[in-house]
């Protein structure tokens, strides 16, 4: 039974990992910074509602990764 627990853990410790990375990168870039040496700098951002889901994801994203780390520090 613990093995099982063990390995959905690290499944969804995983799968939370990849997600975190993922919702990370789709973030609009909030300056220039080195976009502007290229010239792919944006103007103008994107919409203030898009920003905020992406960031409530991305919170809850790592929330769940952080969990899923201490349980399975304390599994171990």
């Amino acid at each position: 039974m613990a093995v099982q627990m063990k390995s959905l853990l690290i499944i969804i410790q995983i799968v939370s990992a990849i997600s975190l990375v993922v919702m990370v990168l789709l973030h609009s870039a909030k300056g220039e910074g080195l976009g502007g040496i290229g010239g792919s700098a944006r103007l103008f951002g994107t919409p203030k509602g898009l920003e905020e889901g992406l960031d409530r994801i991305t919170w809850g994203c790592a929330i769940v990764f952080l969990a899923v780390s201490l349980l399975l520090a304390i599994v171990k």
